[in-house]
């Protein structure tokens, strides 16, 4: 019904902000990843959003970019996450991570989301594998090959976090083997 708002910030409370579309004022539920890169308040935003109503209320969820927009509504099509699970989700790992952990089959990235359990994290990758990304698009840090996504494994198995290992990933030439690689990002993380 509503598919995008544009107007001034008015109020940014994590994870609502207030939008002012000529003098009618929005609460939008917005996740992290939007939040931290909305203007400052006065300025004017354009947010792609999902309205939802309930017996109880009619909430409206605001997304920088279609992807988010898109994994959220994928999100809460599976049984027993709602809305709030799917804003925490997004909150959690950006949209590519999401569909590089479904795409790798990862319980253990979804589960490091508050309110993730196993059980959830574990329908989440089942439901979502092939829908997520495909509506997506390609994943953008995910592994090209079985021995990009050998050295991702190994590298959050050290624990470095997501974001390091797939900036690591990167950086490797596009056929490299498996030691090799592992050792050219551990170099590439050291410095």
């Amino acid at each position: 019904m509503i598919g995008k708002l544009t107007g001034t910030l008015l109020e940014k409370n994590p994870p609502e902000v207030l939008l002012d579309c000529h003098g009618v004022g929005y609460e939008v539920n917005v996740p992290m990843s939007t939040f931290y890169n909305l203007p400052a308040v006065g300025e004017r935003v354009s947010l792609l959003t999902q309205f939802i109503v309930r017996e109880d209320a009619q909430l409206l969820y605001g997304f920088a970019t279609a992807q988010e927009r898109q994994a959220f509504r994928e999100l809460i099509k599976i049984s027993g996450v709602g809305p709030r699970t799917a804003l925490s989700i997004l909150s959690g790992m950006g949209v590519a991570d999401l569909a590089q952990a479904i795409t790798l089959q990862e319980a253990g990235r979804l589960v490091k989301v508050p309110g993730i359990g196993k059980k959830t994290a574990e329908r989440l990758l089942l439901e979502l594998k092939g829908k997520l990304g495909a509506d997506i698009g390609a994943v953008r840090g995910a592994a090209n090959s079985d021995a990009q996504a050998d050295i991702l494994q190994a590298l959050l198995a050290l624990g470095y976090n997501d974001k390091e290992a797939a900036a690591a990933l990167k950086a490797l030439p596009a056929e490299v083997g498996v030691s090799e690689g592992i050792k050219m990002a551990l170099k590439a993380l050291a410095k």
